[in-house]
């Protein structure tokens, strides 16, 4: 991959569409991850208005240090990048006692997670709304085409997607040549939906470099029988994630009704 290059076209991507859509600039929503990291710093190379906003939520100590310490060094490189913060624990609370939890544990568990995410979407696009800014997405290719690792209408629900057409090891090259910090770089990758440390690959039971080996795989027409162990077994995670989660990489079903009823 030609990173320069690559760095250059999403940068004058980004201001192009900014331009032609009559907007002042970006909102981002500021995780202490790599995605959140690179998306806001390509967004910040552009010169427009870029507002980076955390949004804890019961949220991991380690996650929090990593977000401001990205944040800090983004409003000392560009003068165009601004900050706040909007602590969305009280509001979560107050969702979790206003509607039923009857289900097992793991059900509402994952359930609040979804919540979590999608009470973040509704903050970005406030202050979208105030400022006239585009909610720019952090989803990879990885997350957003092949195992579908992202909440519907929360992280899903946005403008613009700069990196969805890279790889998560290409957004880490991006991230070391966009000089993103240390720490966030070597962090093992984590949603943070569940306020604790899993990471990305415990919840899904593969690391991404063996994601996107089964998503090339895929792409190439393999199947289960073509392979063995450990790669039989990421295949597989690889599929059933995919195929759980089709419904969020299509667009949403219309019933269209035959033209002779009408």
């Amino acid at each position: 991959m030609q990173t320069e290059k690559v760095v250059d076209y999403i940068v004058n991507w980004l201001k192009d569409y900014a331009t032609k859509a009559g907007v002042k600039g970006f909102v981002i929503g500021v995780s202490g991850g790599i995605d959140s990291a690179v998306t806001s710093t390509l967004c910040a190379k552009t010169g427009l208005p870029l507002l980076c906003i955390e949004m804890p939520i019961h949220q991991a100590e380690s996650h929090v240090t990593r977000a401001q310490t990205h944040i800090n060094q983004l409003m000392k490189r560009f003068e165009n990048v601004s900050q706040t913060r909007a602590d969305l624990t009280p509001v979560f609370e107050s969702f979790k006692k206003e509607v039923s939890s009857d289900r097992d544990q793991a059900t509402v568990d994952m359930a609040l997670a979804n919540t979590r995410a999608r009470l973040r979407m509704t903050t970005l696009y406030y202050y979208a709304g105030l400022y006239k800014l585009l909610v720019a997405g952090t989803g990879n290719k990885v997350e957003d085409f092949g195992v579908g690792f992202y909440t519907k209408y929360g992280d899903g629900g946005v403008d613009l997607s700069p990196i969805a057409d890279l790889l998560k090891s290409e957004v880490y090259k991006l991230g070391e040549f966009l000089k993103v910090p240390e720490s966030i770089m070597k962090a093992a990758p984590s949603d943070g939906l569940f306020g604790d440390a899993r990471s990305d690959e415990d919840q899904i039971g593969a690391s991404y470099p063996e994601l996107e080996w089964a998503m090339k795989m895929d792409d190439e027409g393999k199947t289960m029988s073509d392979f063995s162990g450990r790669q039989q077994e990421v295949f597989k995670i690889y599929k059933r994630f995919n195929t759980a989660n089709k419904h969020k990489m299509i667009p949403i079903p219309i019933c269209e009704i035959p033209k002779s009823f009408m």
